[in-house]
């Protein structure tokens, strides 16, 4: 790694764990709970959404994989500038804005179908707008964390946070299942809503920082009118030329192309081609958000047990059961999905909360929030395309064969990370280089 202006990073782990428990800052307790609200009614939107467009709206292949490149496009329109924010700007109130911002584009939807004049193309706007928003809070609320908790603790924190998501992404689908089947759609969006404004509330509860004093965003561009095209390149430069973050940003980038393919993808096959009900859909979603926690819930243990680095690489291949998915079908071979999931989301948590942590750890405070938007932006930025590439496979070759081929192309987003120097690195090189 490229020498920090702030010193060398603190060593991946266990320095962390063996500090004071995150969860003695108020702070950090309050963005918990905000982010278990937000986190669980993001899940309700994510299932309720392409359910909509399949069976209200009835869309073909291209057009459910259209739904995913609105939803994701925002990663590559704004995922740049949004580091600079992070960075510009005060945090919590960036947080606090969005909140707010996304719970009014969501109630639109119910509106609408009240007002019986809810079409696609609103659909497809409030994903897109959504999407704006969210890609603006993640990338902040992870540069806010560790100002809150302190960076020896980053991957301890990062660790309770994945928790928290994986947990919401357990009960989410499944709730959202059962809302669809009782109730009208658009309906079930107003708990979405609703999910943002609490935690916009207990974001404005944080009072004061944590132990690396005050959050330097208000400062940063005050009495200036700075160009963002500088900022920006910092960022850019920062993540291309570091051997650490340069192989993470390249694996999220296949990772996620392929993901978003699959994703378009998965309710035609689970809801047309093999004939889930709605209720039995977010039950076989929510097996991913199983396996996603006990993943999260291991990862701290095993880059205890094993090394954080030597855990982030052999997460990756451990994602393989996820070849079961196209193997599903009516009946019991259902079943085969949820194995799957658990499997190998379970797998993917453990490489996340490993790559965030290291990230975290490998960034000066100063440039946290533009590393984590250009890496947003490699990797995301391709969701959009993936989404598109999706849905033209499933119309060309059918949905099942297309699942292969996003699969497949899905597992080899390890190569980069094992062709490079991390393939051979250890914990106690990373603070020294």
């Amino acid at each position: 790694m490229t020498e920090r202006a702030h010193g060398p990073a603190t060593a991946p782990e266990p320095a962390g764990e063996r500090s004071e428990p995150v969860t003695r800052h108020r702070g950090f307790r309050l963005l918990l709970a905000g982010a278990a609200a937000s986190h669980a009614g993001t899940q309700i939107r994510l299932t309720v959404l392409p359910l909509m467009a399949v069976t209200t709206f009835h869309v073909s292949p291209f057009q459910s994989g259209l739904l995913t490149a609105a939803e994701t496009a925002a990663f590559l329109l704004i995922g740049l500038p949004a580091g600079v924010w992070a960075d510009r700007y005060d945090r919590r109130r960036i947080l606090i804005g969005v909140d707010l911002a996304r719970a009014l584009v969501l109630l639109s939807l119910p509106v609408a179908a009240l007002l019986d004049v809810l079409t696609l193309a609103q659909l497809y706007l409030v994903a897109l707008a959504v999407g704006f928003g969210t890609v603006l809070f993640d990338v902040t609320h992870m540069s806010y964390v560790p100002r809150l908790v302190g960076r020896p603790r980053v991957v301890a924190a990062v660790t309770r946070l994945e928790a928290v998501e994986f947990t919401a992404t357990a009960g989410g689908p499944v709730t959202a299942g059962l809302l669809v089947q009782f109730l009208a759609a658009p309906f079930t969006l107003f708990i979405n809503a609703i999910s943002y404004a609490v935690s916009a509330l207990f974001l404005g509860r944080i009072r004061g920082e944590g132990p690396d004093g005050p959050d330097p965003g208000p400062d940063a561009g005050r009495g200036t009118r700075r160009r963002l095209w500088p900022d920006i390149k910092a960022g850019l430069v920062l993540v291309l030329r570091d051997p650490v973050l340069r192989p993470l940003a390249l694996c999220g980038a296949v990772i996620q192309f392929f993901e978003a393919a699959w994703l378009g993808l998965q309710p035609l096959f689970l809801v047309r081609e093999i004939g889930l009900s709605s209720g039995v859909y977010g039950v076989v979603l929510a097996s991913g958000a199983v396996g996603g926690l006990v993943g999260a819930w291991l990862t701290n243990r095993l880059c205890l047990r094993f090394g954080t680095l030597r855990t982030l690489r052999l997460s990756l291949p451990a994602a393989a059961p996820l070849l079961l998915l196209p193997l599903a079908d009516a009946g019991w071979l259902t079943a085969l999905y949820g194995i799957g999931m658990f499997l190998g989301m379970g797998a993917s948590a453990v490489y996340n909360v490993t790559q965030i942590g290291v990230r975290q750890l490998a960034c000066p405070d100063a440039l946290l929030g533009r590393m984590n938007a250009t890496m947003r932006f490699v990797m995301w930025g391709v969701m959009p395309f993936g989404g598109l590439l999706g849905g033209a496979l499933g119309s060309w070759l059918g949905v099942r064969t297309a699942l292969w081929i996003c699969l497949a192309g899905l597992l080899l987003g390890a190569l980069p990370v094992w062709c490079s120097t991390l393939r051979t690195r250890k914990d106690r090189d990373f603070a020294h280089d």
